[in-house]
């Protein structure tokens, strides 16, 4: 029944697209983005989230992440080919682009607060700088949307269901913190959109990319699949796990996101 569902989607897709997957694409980012951009309306609504609420939804985000960069990525650039070559050296070079994207773009950190070049740090407002931080999270999600849509529909599908269901708490959990350093509601509302349509660009770029270059794309499953992996190892995971007081509940979160990615895989059959 679930696999149908997805099957059906993927045909629905398919007729209001002409066929063509750049608008597969473009349809895919932009859900992808206003899921973002509805969880950074909660701004409006909430003036913080509860007790352990930050933690419960970064970690949830975690657990789709991990298993989507497996069951999403890295195992379909190794079947593409049949060899772990392309999907091993995919995978090295999304975690040096994040890593180098991390090092050297001026970013903060709720917790672990400013990262990348000293000379920068007080030549942008903290605002921008916790803005740029959610996008850097963003485009590994974006580039990993549009390279399994260009791999095969279905999967790609479940992908962007899954980065959607986990940027609504992504998008929440920018604009509060934001919220809470600025007067005005609606500027927190606009950083989160815009985190929201920069995952949509890389979403493009990443389809448009791997359409020209389709040779490469078990290169690029692995790409995403690794720069998804390094964020959640490097960044989130140590920023959830700060403290002691929402351990037991920043495990339930990561799981709960373990089994929903776990079970949209399972709709494929």
């Amino acid at each position: 029944m679930l696999e149908n569902f997805v099957a059906s989607l993927a045909e629905w897709i398919l007729s209001i697209s002409n066929g063509e997957i750049m608008w597969v694409a473009f349809y895919a980012g932009l859900f992808v983005a206003l899921m973002t951009s509805l969880g950074a309306m909660v701004a409006i609504f909430a003036k913080s989230l509860p007790e352990g609420g930050v933690d419960f939804a970064l970690s949830f985000a975690a657990g789709v992440m991990i298993v989507a960069a497996f069951t999403s990525l890295i195992l379909p650039a190794i079947e593409s080919t049949g060899s772990f070559a392309p999907a091993g050296i995919g995978i090295a070079l999304g975690v040096l682009l994040i890593y180098a994207i991390d090092r050297f773009l001026p970013h903060e950190h709720l917790v672990k607060g400013y990262e990348g070049p000293k000379s920068m740090k007080d030549k942008l407002r903290k605002v921008w700088l916790l803005v740029i931080a959610v996008i850097i999270h963003n485009l590994p999600e974006g580039l990993a949307v549009g390279t399994s849509l260009v791999y095969n529909l279905e999967v790609g599908l479940v992908t962007t269901i899954a980065i959607g269901i986990q940027d609504f708490p992504e998008g929440t959990v920018v604009s509060l913190p934001l919220a809470a350093i600025q007067k005005k509601r609606l500027t927190p509302i606009a950083m989160g959109v815009l985190s929201g349509f920069a995952e949509m660009a890389m979403v493009l770029v990443g389809a448009y990319f791997f359409t020209l270059f389709s040779w490469l794309l078990p290169y690029g499953l692995g790409m995403a699949g690794g720069a998804m992996l390094y964020v959640t190892v490097k960044e989130m995971i140590p920023e959830i796990y700060r403290g002691e007081k929402n351990q037991t509940l920043v495990t339930l979160g990561f799981f709960v996101g373990f089994y929903v990615m776990l079970f949209l895989d399972s709709m494929l059959g």
